[in-house]
Order: C-alpha cells, then sequence, then structure tokens
C-alpha cells in the first residue's frame, strides 16, 4: 500500500472512502508514475489510496459519523486532488515516488487546508508507526550496488561512485553545513533497479531541492545539479566544471550555427568574431544560479531545436548581448560588455528582450500603450492592434476614454451609443484567445477617466455578480484621476459625469487648463444644456472606487495630472493613460502607438561601505541605457504606429530591483526612516546616472526627434515638476525637495548636448528577471521569509538567507524554526524566541504599514521621469486604511499605483470569491499586539478556498506570478 496503511487508525467497520473513476486520459497519465515503497520494490501509483488515508485521518479525528458526511468526502477529494498536482508538478513527465514523499505531501496538503488537528494525528501516526517499524524485523532492501540503470538503450551497473563524486562536486565550496550524504542517501531511495540515466540525475535534483528549507545554500547545490543535467543536453556528453572554459570555447561557434541552420538565429550574428566572444565566455558565472533562476532560465529562455535545449547560460547571455551590438561599429566589444553586466547579474534586460535578441523576430519591446478612437473603424483597429501587439509578447494598455457613453447620440444612426463596456468585452476575449498556446496570459489593462459617464460600470466590471456579458473577467482596469476630482474629494464637493462625445477637449487637458473647461461643461449641464450628463457626490465616488478596489482588485488607482505635468514631453502630445503594470507614462494618440523598453539595474550588487557604490552604478547604467537605446533600432513592430512613436521619442524604462536585499545588507527595517531615506538617496543616484547616460548618448548619436519644446530642452528636470504640479493643484503636494547631487552639471551638459531619450526611467515589476538573478522584486518587500513559488516547472521553495544568515549567528536556526514559518507563512511576529530588531529588520509585506511604501515611493518619484509599478499591502484593511493611504498616495505626488494586495490574497490575482467578495481581506484573528494567529489565518483562507471557485483561469499580470513576462 502507499499512504493508506500509514494513516490514522479508523474504527472497524469503517466507510472507505469512494474512489473517484479516473477518466482513460487521466488514467494513461498516471501509468507514468510509480511507486517506491521501504523495502525498494516498485509498485503502480494509485492516487485513491491517498483518498483513503485523509479520509480515515479526518474519521480518527471526527469519529465515524463523518464518513456520511458529503462535505468531508467533498474536502478529501478536492485535498486528494491538490496533492497529485503537487506531486505531477514536481515530475511532469512521469516519473517515481518514494512513498515517504507522498506522505509528506498528504501532511503538507491537510496543513495547507487549514486541517491542523487532523493533520497533527496524522504526522503523529506515521511517527509511531516509524518507531515500531524500526522495533521489527526489517524487510529485504534492495542494495545499493545490484541498481541498473538504462544508458543509451543499455542496462549497466549504477556507477555509485560517479554519482557521489558529482553530488559532492554540487556541494564544494559552500560551507560545512552544505553536506553531500543527504543528497546522496535521498537519491538512492528514489532509484528503483532499470531506471533510466536521465532519471537518476534528476533524482539528484530533486533530493537536494527538499532540502533547500534547511539551509538556503541547499540551493546552489540543487542548481549545480541542474547545470549537469543541462551541459548533457546540451552538450551530448558530461564536462567538469573544470572543462567548461574550454569547452565554452568550441561549443559556442557550434551553437551560433546550429541555431542559424534551424532558422531561430539571425543569420547577422555568424558575422561577429566567434572565437574571441567564445573565449570572453565565463564559466564560472555558471555557479551564480540558484535553482529557481537556473531552473527559469532552462525551462522558458533557452533556445531549443525539438524540445532539446542548444543554449548554455554563458552562451544565452552572449546571445542576448551580440543581439543588442547588431548595429554597434566595434560589435564584438559592445557585445562583450553589454554580457559582462548580464552574466555579472548587474543588470537584466526584460524577458521580452531575452526571448528575441538575436532571434529571427527580435521583438525587445515590453509595453504598449493605445488610444481607442470614437467611432466603430477606430474601435475595431485598436482591438486588432491589441491582438498583434499581444501576439509579439506585449503587454497593453488601452485608453477607452475617448469612446462615447452609454445613451450618447450616435449621429450616423440617429440612434444611442451602448457605451465602452461592451466593447470592453470583446477587448477581453480577444485576449483571451490571442494568449491561447502563448507563454503570457491576460496581459491588458483598460483605463477610463473618472469624468466618463460609463465610470460606475467600468468600476464594477471585474465582479462575479451581475450580467456576464458586462464582466471583464481576464484583463485589468485602471482609473485616471485628474486632481481636480481629488481635490472634491478632499472638500467634499460633487462630481459631474459626461460623455466624452459631448466634452472632447477634456480628455487632452490637464491641470488649470482642465478645470477651467470642466467647470464650463459642469455649467452647461446645469443649464441643461448637457445631456446624459450625471451629477453626484465626489466622496460618494470615492467610497465606490475603493470598494470595488478592495473587493475585486480593480480598478487600480492612477492619477492624470501627475503624470502629466511632470511629463518631460507635453509639448507632444498627452499621456492618456499608464500601461499594464502602471511604470509607462508616454504619450498616445490616433498616430501614436507609444512603446516602452526596459531593464533593470540590480541594486544589491551596487553597495559599498554601507552606501550606493557610485563608480559601479553610472558603469553599468552607461551601459545599460546604450543596450536599451539599442533595443529601439533593432526591434521588430507589429504595427507602423508603434514603430513611428518609439522612432521619434526613443523612450526608456530603466528600473531596479534587489532594494529589499539592500535594505537587508545596511540592516535597515523596512518600516523605517532611514529605508525612506535610502530610497531617496539610491533613485538619486539611479536617474542622475541615467540622465547623464542619455546626454552622453545624445552627443554620440544625436538627440530625439521631438527634443525641441521639451522639458528637458527647458532646463527643467523631473525634480523641477513637482513645484509645477503644486502650482497646477493650487497645493496639496506634500513631498520632500533635498537633493544631495550636482544637478546643475547635468542641467549644464544637458543644455548642452541634449538627450537622446524622451524618457528614461521607470521601475517595472521584475518578477520574472529578479527571480533569474535571485534577489527581491523591484521595491518590493520580502512577501514571505520562506515560502513556494509555483510555475509550470513545480514549486520551488524560497527561504530568506539573511534572515538565516542571522539565526545562525544567534543559534536560532533549526528544524523547528523552520516548521514555525511555514505554520506562520514565512512570518517572524508570532515566534517568540526571535529578539525584535530581527522581527522588524525582516517583516514581511503585510508587517509593514503602507504607509511606509508610499513614502519611500514618494522619494523615488520626485526623481522619475515615468512611474513605479507600487503594489499596496495591507492587512487588515477597513474604509479608513484604504482612504488614508491613496490620499497619502496623491499628496505625496504618486503617478501611478497598482495592486491592493490583502492578506487573505497571497497572490495579487488568485482571486476567489465568497458571498460574492473577491480579494476581499480575511485576515486572521490578531491579539492585542497585532500578532497573527497562525491556525485561524490558514483556515480561513483554506475555508474561503474551499467554498469559492476561481474568477477564472486566466491569471493576470501579477509581481508573483512567474508565469507571466507583460513587463518583466
Amino acid at each position: 500500500m502507499q499512504t493508506a496503511q500509514h494513516a490514522a487508525p479508523a474504527p472497524a467497520g469503517m466507510p472507505i472512502a469512494p474512489q473517484t473513476p479516473a477518466t482513460s486520459a487521466h488514467a494513461s497519465s498516471l501509468a507514468h508514475y510509480q511507486i517506491i515503497r521501504r523495502n525498494g520494490s516498485v509498485v503502480p501509483f494509485e492516487p485513491n489510496k491517498i483518498a483513503v488515508a485523509m479520509m480515515k485521518a479526518f474519521l480518527a479525528v471526527h469519529g465515524t459519523q463523518g464518513a456520511a458526511s458529503a462535505s468531508v468526502r467533498e474536502t478529501v477529494d478536492g485535498l486528494t486532488q491538490a496533492v497529485m498536482r503537487a506531486l505531477m508538478r514536481s515530475r511532469p513527465g512521469g516519473g517515481t515516488f518514494h512513498i515517504e514523499d507522498v506522505q509528506d505531501q498528504v501532511e503538507l496538503g491537510l496543513m495547507r487546508g487549514g486541517h491542523h488537528e487532523i493533520a497533527r494525528a496524522y504526522v503523529l501516526y506515521r511517527e509511531k508507526r516509524t518507531q515500531e517499524r524500526a522495533r521489527q524485523p526489517q524487510a529485504p532492501v534492495a542494495e545499493a550496488p545490484q541498481l541498473h540503470v538504462l544508458d543509451g538503450g543499455k542496462k549497466v551497473t549504477l556507477d555509485i561512485g560517479k554519482l557521489q563524486a558529482l553530488i559532492e562536486a554540487s556541494c564544494a565550496g559552500l560551507g560545512a553545513e552544505i553536506k553531500p550524504d543527504p543528497i546522496v542517501q535521498e537519491t538512492m531511495r528514489n532509484l528503483y533497479d532499470g531506471v533510466p540515466i536521465d532519471e537518476v540525475y534528476k533524482a539528484s535534483i530533486l533530493a537536494a531541492r527538499t532540502l533547500i528549507e534547511k539551509d538556503p545554500d541547499y540551493t546552489y547545490a540543487t542548481a549545480r545539479l541542474l547545470l549537469h543535467t543541462i551541459r548533457r543536453e546540451v552538450l551530448g556528453e558530461e564536462v567538469t566544471q573544470e572543462n567548461m572554459a574550454t569547452r565554452y570555447a568550441e561549443y559556442f561557434p557550434e551553437f551560433i550555427a546550429k541555431g542559424v541552420a534551424n532558422e531561430l538565429l539571425d543569420e547577422k550574428l555568424q558575422q561577429f568574431d566567434l572565437a574571441r566572444l567564445g573565449a570572453a565566455l565565463k564559466p564560472e558565472r555558471d555557479l551564480k544560479f540558484d535553482y529557481l533562476g537556473l531552473q527559469t532560465l532552462f525551462d522558458r529562455y533557452f533556445l531549443h531545436v525539438r524540445k532539446q535545449r542548444i543554449e548554455l547560460p554563458q552562451a544565452f547571455f552572449m546571445r542576448v548581448a551580440m543581439g543588442l551590438a547588431l548595429d554597434e561599429i566595434d560589435r564584438e566589444a559592445r557585445a562583450i560588455e553589454f554580457y559582462e553586466i548580464m552574466s555579472s547579474f548587474d543588470f537584466m534586460s526584460s524577458t521580452p528582450t531575452l526571448f528575441n535578441a538575436g532571434t529571427l523576430r527580435s521583438q525587445l519591446s515590453s509595453c504598449y500603450l493605445t488610444t481607442v478612437a470614437d467611432d466603430l473603424g477606430g474601435i475595431y483597429d485598436a482591438i486588432k492592434e491589441n491582438a498583434l501587439l499581444s501576439k509579439f509578447a506585449g503587454g497593453l494598455g488601452n485608453d477607452w476614454t475617448p469612446v462615447r457613453a452609454l445613451g450618447a447620440h450616435i449621429k450616423g444612426t440617429n440612434g444611442e451609443s451602448q457605451g465602452v463596456v461592451p466593447f470592453l468585452k470583446v477587448v477581453n476575449d480577444t485576449a483571451v484567445a490571442v494568449n491561447q498556446g502563448g507563454k503570457r496570459k491576460g496581459a491588458v489593462c483598460a483605463y477610463l477617466e473618472t469624468w466618463h459617464l460609463d465610470i460606475e460600470e467600468f468600476l464594477e466590471l471585474r465582479k462575479n455578480t451581475g450580467d456576464d456579458r458586462r464582466r471583464t473577467h481576464d484583463m485589468n482596469t485602471a482609473n485616471w484621476i485628474p486632481d481636480l476630482f481629488m481635490r472634491r474629494v478632499m472638500e467634499k464637493g460633487s462630481w459631474t459625469l459626461f460623455s466624452p462625445s459631448d466634452t472632447p477637449d477634456l480628455h487632452d487637458k490637464f491641470g488649470v487648463e482642465f478645470e477651467k473647461a470642466y467647470t464650463a461643461y459642469e455649467a452647461k449641464a446645469e443649464r441643461g444644456e448637457i445631456k446624459p450628463a450625471r451629477k453626484l457626490q465626489a466622496i460618494d465616488m470615492w467610497r465606490k472606487m475603493l470598494s470595488m478596489l478592495f473587493e475585486t482588485g480593480h480598478p487600480w488607482i492612477t492619477f492624470k495630472d501627475a503624470c502629466n505635468v511632470r511629463s518631460p514631453q507635453q509639448h507632444a502630445g498627452v499621456v492618456h493613460s499608464s500601461n499594464l503594470c502602471t511604470e509607462i507614462t508616454l504619450n498616445t494618440s490616433d498616430t501614436e502607438t507609444a512603446v516602452c523598453n526596459l531593464g533593470s539595474v540590480n541594486l544589491a550588487q551596487h553597495l559599498k561601505d554601507g552606501a550606493v557604490d557610485h563608480e559601479k552604478l553610472k558603469k553599468t547604467i552607461t551601459t545599460a541605457m546604450r543596450m536599451l537605446d539599442n533595443v529601439i533600432d533593432i526591434n521588430y513592430y507589429a504595427v507602423k504606429k508603434a514603430r513611428d512613436s518609439n522612432m521619434r521619442h526613443r523612450p526608456v524604462g530603466l528600473g531596479i530591483m534587489g532594494f529589499q536585499d539592500c535594505l537587508y545588507e545596511l540592516r535597515v527595517p523596512y518600516a523605517s526612516d532611514a529605508a525612506v531615506e535610502f530610497a531617496d538617496k539610491s533613485m538619486e543616484a539611479v536617474c542622475y546616472h541615467a540622465y547623464w547616460a542619455s546626454t552622453e548618448l545624445a552627443k554620440e548619436r544625436g538627440k530625439y526627434t521631438s527634443y525641441k519644446g521639451s522639458l528637458w530642452d527647458q532646463g527643467i528636470l523631473p525634480l523641477d515638476t513637482l513645484d509645477m504640479l503644486a502650482k497646477e493643484r493650487g497645493g496639496y503636494v506634500e513631498v520632500d525637495r533635498s537633493s544631495t547631487m550636482d544637478w546643475v552639471a547635468l542641467r549644464k551638459k544637458i543644455a548642452k548636448d541634449g538627450m537622446r531619450n524622451s524618457n528614461c526611467v521607470a521601475i517595472a515589476p521584475t518578477a520574472t528577471i529578479s527571480n533569474i538573478i535571485g534577489v527581491d522584486a523591484c521595491i518590493e518587500p520580502c512577501f514571505g521569509n520562506l515560502s513556494v513559488k509555483s510555475n509550470l516547472s513545480g514549486e520551488f521553495t524560497v527561504i530568506n538567507h539573511y534572515l538565516v544568515r542571522d539565526l545562525k549567528r544567534l543559534g536560532l536556526w533549526d528544524d523547528v524554526m523552520v516548521v514555525d514559518l511555514k505554520h506562520f507563512d514565512g512570518s517572524l511576529r508570532p515566534i517568540d524566541r526571535v529578539p525584535q530588531d530581527i522581527k522588524a529588520l525582516y517583516a514581511t509585506a503585510f508587517e509593514v504599514d503602507a504607509t511606509w511604501l508610499v513614502e519611500a515611493a514618494s522619494r523615488r518619484q520626485k526623481w522619475i521621469d515615468q512611474a513605479q509599478s507600487l503594489n499596496i499591502y495591507m492587512s487588515g484593511a477597513s474604509g479608513k486604511k484604504l482612504d488614508d493611504t491613496y490620499k497619502l498616495a496623491w499628496l505625496r505626488g504618486l503617478k501611478t499605483t497598482y495592486y491592493l494586495r490583502t492578506m487573505s490574497a497571497t497572490h495579487a490575482e488568485k482571486s476567489t470569491v465568497k458571498a460574492g467578495k473577491m480579494n476581499a481581506v480575511a485576515s486572521g484573528n490578531t491579539d492585542d499586539t497585532g500578532s497573527m494567529n497562525a491556525l485561524d489565518a490558514a483556515a480561513a483562507t483554506a475555508q474561503a478556498q474551499m467554498n469559492s471557485s476561481p474568477a477564472t483561469d486566466i491569471k493576470f499580470c501579477a509581481i508573483d506570478d512567474p508565469g507571466c513576462e507583460a513587463c518583466q
């Protein structure tokens, strides 16, 4: 038997959980899985035994009457399915599970489901059975030397010495605590006679992976074992790390030739001096990857021919570098320069660039922004444009404000408009259709301005109740809010809604000019000269906006005037919306589709002696800005309007990641004035060097076409625009204006040489590229000190190695601490033996008051010429807390905000519905100190998930969704 014999004992005559008949397809997939019993024998995988074991555990706790309970049977069925999914994700192509591994997953499934009493009984019974087995004569166990493997079609004896040497090499240099023996033992435990050799190496990876939660440095041992497998697949032979310098140089020209021959790579790459580039590859940098990073590259980034990888890690970085250096004069020198900052993890290009640089389809840009025209042809042209851009991996931001509202007159037909919502439903379904079979999911965000007559229905687009024909479950929405509305909220004034067909100039105005036009239209509406129009209280609208944000996670709160008044390009147009991830603020029109090209500096690698290393940062950013500028010329454009816009303005978005890592290194809690100060000084440095690099590029390559008349041209830098914003608002700007760098010198240089790029800085989410290099995403606080990230490759344990370092120093790192961290979702707060200063330093996202996130973002925003993807984390959310937080964001000059993330929604878009609520807060009980009761919290979350159904199977662009490449 599998797990059934190890469940908690049940009374005699207890009914057994019914087995759900498997479909033929499901049964066929299960045939690829087997179970290794404790005596070494291999038997078929029978999921029904998992259900039997769980049912026995439930009945042992609740009594036999539970057998008749439909809810218990349903719960057991759901938990069984969850355990099976977790097991199969770890071996998607089939394989073997040791019986103990299955039981571990059952235990974990019970805990995740909030069934702590039952899990406890299950654990105790497992321990009891272990002790009983120890007292009994041991059953014969297969001797390790008797194992045979299938290698190249031949059955040969497993070379245990060779396997042990491989595992020892993977642990070498990682410290005395990273021992090969546990990996060897776990690997051998999962082998059986006749196992394919590939499965042996896979078993070693999985064995090492289980130890990561014990010590985070096991992630590097796991990555090295994976690296061995990758090299076998790519090179067709086993090569040691010591021999890779020679082998890389030999392999690299072969790789380029194979890529070109298979129509994957641009044949121009063969014109490079491949011997020089191959010699420049640094195989020791293969060892920089942690397991999640390397597995992510292997699964989704490395080029392959008929599912066989042909790309090694350093060849991958050099291929991207070559793709970005195609038009350089000294291509080899520049390619090596670009390779250096990526392979060292100092900087990383965005996912589309990593996917496609150097390939035949060089779609390298991340974000596209469009404005939709108010006529049928324009609307469907926009939808077609969405489809084309989505096809080539672009994240989309659509401005729908120009489209006339419900009930507005249509001159051509003498009828009434159906408004924006029916068209948004088409956009929603188009996004799903185009993305089917692709790598991205749900990559569209629709924006609507707050005075639009359809705004109230727009706010409800993501609700799970109401007419489904007027719901868009598969795309994001954002509220484009003018300052006048916020002032009316603050002053408790009224607000009037219009159709843009009656107020055609409002959308193109901002600041004082918007207020003049808007109040004039209000006066006309009062006189009955504009119909339809609707008057309401601004505070009521604001409350509904926050209510929907709380309930559905949408629409996001973004501020129109801050984006426009502070835009360097206001002479050339209007910012009508942001993008999918709210960090891009570029002009759009009926003739221009805005495009942005992204990449991010790893801030954690630019610290020295407790401060920003300006010399290194300047060097990195100078190279990074050159790479981003090159993207504009090399890029493939699916639509002409995008090419025209990008060539004319040349915007780029240099961002950062690893901000939280820096705070750990500096020993500064996120919730502190020191963290806010570091956010200020570090972002000042990034922006200063980015703007300097752009003006240097202008000196070399020329100014961007629309430079004349820009704020840059007028000598106005982003910091100066805070006063402009305050003037347009009539106050309501409470932002620190201090600076530390020589902005006068930069101003003079720009006056002399101009700027190469209209916009330079934007902080994107970096969800995937931060995983690749092993740091916390962008400006995010730590989500959890011990957490599990899931993607198509399975589940990855991610543990805060900074925390482990400190707990080891204090003598607190042990198995009990691991259990506690799991139990409390990665939080230290409820763990009594952890000192308060450590708890403060390693506070998780929901333990950092949202005010600190806004304050730090405000200090960054004063330097940035675009915006930042700012998630708001909130535990115990209330109407007042939401109101205070988002008003503060406006007062502090923020341009945009991103997801509102609440305690119960551990993923921003893991939206479940209960009692008509989606993404609603259901945080655990707290004591007087605010400490979360983990049992209550876990139970509440699990119960909500059990009683709920997903809003949609399509996930959206989310900071913690490794399956999304829409921004990075």
